[in-house]
């Protein structure tokens, strides 16, 4: 294989380095707190399972899960289907929110963006030293973040920012993109812009 030629990682692997950006682990996998950069320790979910395209699972309990309730889950895991819709809750979802007693849940899709792409419309990388001039008039917000999700890259437009995308949760193999764009401003490609960049 020439230096040029890359492994290109499944949707397994995918999925394992995705599930490792969003949450800390101990030493048996288990999950402990949400992996973002800036200070403080939110508790991760009791249970995380991530459906892949090639239709595999990766699957992961918080630390304080009891191994009989792992087992119901896991076996309930093992009877998901293959996605065909990104947008499908699983089979069982009923059931794990029942088994967990759970009230809440997130679910969403999970891209792999290139290292290659590169952004078809002007952005400018946000740092503390020009954040002033770039973060008002929606993205106030964001100044108390700034040292901790670089890079931060906007678009701007009428001498604001309107999108922007930053790292949110860094682990050696994988960032995890925050990608925000004003209300007013959506629907123009602003966000595939700034996700390249």
């Amino acid at each position: 294989m020439s230096d040029r030629e890359e492994i290109k990682p499944t949707a397994h692997d995918l999925m394992e380095f995705h599930v490792e950006a969003l949450y800390t682990h101990d030493h048996n996998m288990r999950l402990r707190t949400i992996n973002e950069p800036w200070p403080g320790e939110a508790p991760a979910p009791r249970f995380f399972l991530g459906r892949t395209i090639e239709g595999t699972s990766v699957i992961r309990f918080r630390y304080d899960v009891p191994e009989m309730l792992i087992d119901q889950l896991e076996s309930l895991c093992a009877d998901e289907p293959i996605i065909k819709d990104l947008h499908t809750k699983p089979k069982h979802f009923d059931a794990y929110m029942n088994l967990l007693q759970g009230e809440r849940f997130t679910m969403g899709p999970c891209y792999l963006v290139p290292g290659e792409l590169a952004p078809t419309i002007q952005v400018v990388s946000i740092t503390r030293e020009n954040m002033t001039e770039f973060l008002r008039g929606g993205f106030e917000w964001l100044t108390s973040e700034i040292d901790y999700a670089q890079p931060c890259i906007a678009l701007v437009r009428e001498s604001r920012t309107v999108s922007i995308c930053r790292s949110v949760r860094i682990t050696s193999r994988a960032h995890e993109a925050g990608l925000e764009t004003l209300e007013e401003f959506r629907g123009r490609g602003y966000a595939s812009a700034v996700v390249a960049g």
